[in-house]
């Protein structure tokens, strides 16, 4: 898959190909909807290894809306386009599945490039207003599927809205004897289910990406062009 990407602006990372391989080993069906879209990599992944899927992607700056719009163009998939603030737009649907990598990073310390700063930083999504946002246009049995900073897995269990409840999480550590750096969840409304705690994802392994990375990254088959 080909995708354009602004080059003085955010580009994808490991985090959204390991939340794409977690996605899949799940039953994606019905009406989605990816927040924050970026470029759109996330959501285009998942269609194209999904078609019958009905995606919509929201994105809130209008430069990344058309990257989104150019990408799903050039790999000929049929995606509807939003150019609007999640929290702030009224959707006419609910969705079955919410699947996203939102901005997560807290801290002082940040971009002057607007377009990096709103990509990363959770004050451009504050994790309580998306989380409550999210659980209100899902479905009555709608899943929610995201990723985030390992370390903030206490504020995310405490600000999990009910009937909203993880059912999954995975944690991905960079290296072996490293501190997990980020975390893969799955929520399910209305769930009884205890939660299933998946082995650990591992990113390399000395010099080079450990056999699953490489195996995620030759999954999703990337090519990134930069304009």
């Amino acid at each position: 898959m080909t995708l354009y990407q602004p080059k003085n602006g955010y580009c994808y990372n490991s985090d959204t190909m390991f939340l794409y391989d977690f996605i899949t080993k799940f039953n994606i069906k019905g009406n989605v909807l990816e927040v924050g879209g970026g470029c759109g990599v996330l959501g285009l992944l998942v269609k194209r290894d999904y078609p019958k899927i009905n995606l919509t992607v929201i994105e809130k700056q209008s430069i990344m809306s058309e990257f989104i719009e150019k990408n799903k163009i050039e790999n000929n998939l049929k995606v509807e386009v939003i150019n609007s603030d999640f929290l702030e737009y009224s959707f006419n649907k609910k969705f079955d599945f919410v699947i996203s990598n939102p901005p997560f990073y807290q801290g002082t310390l940040k971009s002057e490039n607007e377009i990096i700063k709103t990509a990363r930083y959770e004050e451009s999504l504050p994790m309580d207003k998306f989380f409550n946002k999210v659980n209100s246009v899902l479905s009555e049995r709608g899943e929610f599927i995201f990723c985030y900073d390992a370390k903030r897995i206490d504020d995310i269990i405490l600000k999990m809205p009910k009937p909203l409840k993880i059912t999954d999480m995975r944690f991905m550590y960079p290296r072996l004897n490293k501190k997990a750096t980020l975390i893969l969840i799955r929520a399910k409304r209305h769930a009884k289910s205890m939660i299933t705690v998946h082995p650990p994802l591992i990113g390399f392994e000395g010099e080079n990406y450990s056999k699953e990375a490489a195996k995620i990254y030759k999954k999703a088959a990337t090519k990134s062009v930069k304009i």
